[in-house]
């Protein structure tokens, strides 16, 4: 962060980063600069540096205090408050720089905070939410030199104030994203959870908060439509999503604008909804949906921003260029979209897109890219990557090319498509090559990301990855997911649920956004909320298997193994299908059939799913097979990110062994 003299520090206890940063947000979408730490891993000098610069350099201060506050003795924000206290003593008197946020019922006389913020005007936002009154109250605090704050009695904080507010399972999505999707419901749905080992204990039967509601729609928020395909023979349909989804990813690279993400805003394609039903289906306020018409190296492209409450087009264009202009064209209708939404750039200037001068090449890119949703077996993975190649043959410093190769080699890898040490190798260096080349390409530290987190278990290299991304793309719900995971594999659970929910409002059309969720809230003990977020997946997503089997686990932990069976036996992808019932007939004393279905899949897919196998004999008390098939799956690098907190493997944790493979893992035991 540089420094500025018109900057506000946002402080916050980590359980309070949802309404931190809707805070966040509404500040930014008037233009004002938020310095607002979302690290998770917190911590170290670097870390330790940075903020105390910020709280030196900052124009406000806004300490956010909540019940959440009052329940914890020890924390980073405590530190943050003690540096913004020392630095008051250093301001004029009658200069605003305090400025507390409550934001539920905690009032001052008993709140634990340092004595300096009593005596200050506090604000009362209650659930965190926010009012153009705050806002504006902020904006004029900025914009004086001299600010006069009242002394008032903590018997009544902020209740004089005039801001008090009371208010298939293999199948991917997108490039971006399918790895997470396709890893996952490769090893049986289950997800990336660990911490350490102190906090063993606390990451199962944890009740995690039950997700909030969906905030107000901010007024600087986006879904761009996919684009309707007027090509005379309409076999442009690749090249019209395509061009709709690169102008998706390039203004979800706006620190304030929010943007719907692709799985919600495609699921729209095809339908009649108008225009203000979608944008309430997406919580965003103005919509962009547009037109190509591409003939030879000719292309027409029409689009228009339109206002969702009224109708009101803010902007519209046509362009009429030849195919190697396409770049430019995008460009320009982001800067456009900018414009006419008044949305704050802090540097200066719109996101550009990485560009190749070979259109053959960008076409192909494209044809892979669609491709991707309804890729299915190995050879529709195979045929994806063959495209690939033949872009980067045309331009081999086609950046984005890279990092799509790394993105489904990584996936054929993770399900078994492919000879798992030389693919990951070759997953690695196209996601190196993807950076060489751009950087500042989201896409490509994604990809890398994927390989240390999901083969290599590097969560510190992993860290860094992820976190350049979301500089990049701070709005886009694929990275948001990612940093979730990775929060689980430190066994940050109640980090990993603000990640989730901001994923699902983000996505709220996504269906296995909310089948994560719930297998978060599983993994919790929270099973009622985890029940219901499996059941919205499949009100999104009927027959999805990866609610399917989240719900039939679900049931079998609550002790309803009839219940799980009617799930498994609806699964199509057929190891999760054995797996289950395997689990099933064991819990109701059918030893037999237990036995059965546990051998078959041995048989068939002793291979390529060992961690499953392990979870069965964990779960059946058979401790030394239980090990051997974790043995097993750490060579096969097959869902052992799980291992430390998953409910299945219950029965080994006390055995010594169980330690020395979180060793072997570089977890901390």
């Amino acid at each position: 962060m540089r420094g500025s003299s018109k900057a506000v520090f946002l402080s916050y206890a980590s359980e309070d980063a949802e309404a931190a940063q809707r805070i966040c947000d509404e500040l930014r979408a008037r233009g004002i600069e938020v310095w607002f730490d979302k690290t998770e891993l917190r911590g170290g000098d670097a870390w330790d540096a940075s903020i105390r610069k910020q709280v030196k350099d900052c124009a406000l201060f806004l300490p956010i205090i909540s019940a959440n506050t009052q329940a914890r003795e020890e924390g980073y924000f405590r530190l943050e408050w003690k540096l913004a206290v020392d630095r008051s003593h250093l301001i004029a008197d009658g200069k605003a720089f305090l400025l507390p946020v409550a934001i539920d019922e905690v009032n001052g006389v008993d709140a634990l905070v340092p004595d300096k913020f009593r005596e200050v005007q506090w604000i009362q936002l209650p659930k965190g939410g926010t009012n153009e009154g705050f806002v504006d109250h902020v904006c004029r605090l900025l914009a004086k030199d001299k600010i006069v704050q009242p002394q008032v009695s903590t018997r009544k904080i902020a209740q004089s104030h005039p801001t008090d507010v009371r208010r298939s399972p293999r199948v991917g999505l997108a490039l971006t994203t399918v790895l997470f999707v396709a890893a996952a419901v490769a090893i049986g749905s289950r997800y990336f959870v660990s911490g350490d080992t102190d906090q063993l204990e606390s990451t199962r039967n944890v009740q995690l908060p039950v997700p909030t509601s969906i905030p107000l729609v901010p007024q600087r928020s986006i879904a761009v439509l996919p684009f309707v395909d007027m090509s005379e023979k309409k076999d442009q349909e690749y090249f019209s999503d395509g061009l709709a989804e690169e102008l998706l990813d390039l203004l979800s690279r706006i620190p304030n604008l929010s943007v719907a993400a692709r799985t919600s805003a495609f699921s729209f394609k095809g339908k009649s909804d108008d225009i203000p039903t979608i944008a309430k289906k997406l919580q965003v306020a103005n919509v962009l949906e547009g037109s190509v018409r591409k003939s030879g190296n000719n292309l027409r492209v029409t689009v228009q921003l339109i206002r969702a409450d009224n109708g009101y087009h803010l902007w519209s264009r046509t362009y009429d260029r030849k195919l190697r202009d396409v770049f430019a064209i995008q460009d320009d209708i982001a800067t456009a979209v900018v414009k006419a939404l008044k949305v704050s750039i802090l540097e200066g200037v719109t996101p550009t897109v990485e560009v190749t001068q070979n259109t053959e090449a960008y076409t192909l890119t494209l044809q892979a890219n669609s491709m991707v949703e309804h890729a299915n077996t190995k050879e529709d993975t195979m045929r994806i990557v063959e495209y690939l190649r033949r872009s980067l043959v045309l331009d081999p410093k086609y950046a984005m090319t890279w990092a799509s190769l790394s993105s489904v080699l990584s996936w054929q890898a993770s399900v078994g498509y492919a000879d798992g040490d030389a693919v990951w190798e070759e997953a690695r260096s196209s996601a190196k090559r993807a950076i060489e080349l751009d950087a500042s390409l989201p896409d490509a530290h994604m990809a890398l990301f994927r390989v240390l987190f999901l083969h290599d278990w590097n969560w510190i290299a992993a860290k860094s990855q992820i976190d350049q991304a979301n500089a990049l793309a701070p709005n886009r719900a694929g990275v948001t997911m990612y940093q979730g995971a990775l929060a689980l594999a430190m066994g940050q659970l109640e980090s990993a649920l603000v990640f989730y929910q901001r994923a699902v409002q983000m996505d709220p059309l996504s269906s296995s956004k909310y089948t994560y969720l719930g297998e978060l809230l599983r993994f919790s003990g929270n099973f009622d909320e985890a029940q219901r977020q499996f059941e919205k997946s499949l009100e999104l997503n009927p027959g999805s298997p990866e609610a399917e089997q989240g719900l039939g686990q679900l049931l079998l932990a609550k002790g309803d193994p009839n219940g799980a069976r009617v799930h498994f036996e609806r699964l199509s992808c057929e190891d999760c299908r054995i797996g289950g019932l395997a689990l099933v007939h064991f819990a109701t004393h059918d030893r037999e059939h237990a036995d059965h279905y546990l051998s078959e899949l041995k048989r068939r897919f002793g291979n390529t799913d060992p961690y499953l196998i392990a979870q069965i004999h964990a779960f059946r008390s058979e401790i030394n097979d239980a090990f051997l098939w974790l043995e097993r799956a750490y060579s096969a690098r097959d869902g052992c990110v799980d291992a430390k907190a998953d409910p299945l493997l219950a029965n080994i944790r006390m055995d010594p062994r169980f330690r020395a493979f979180l060793r072997k893992m570089k977890l901390p035991e």
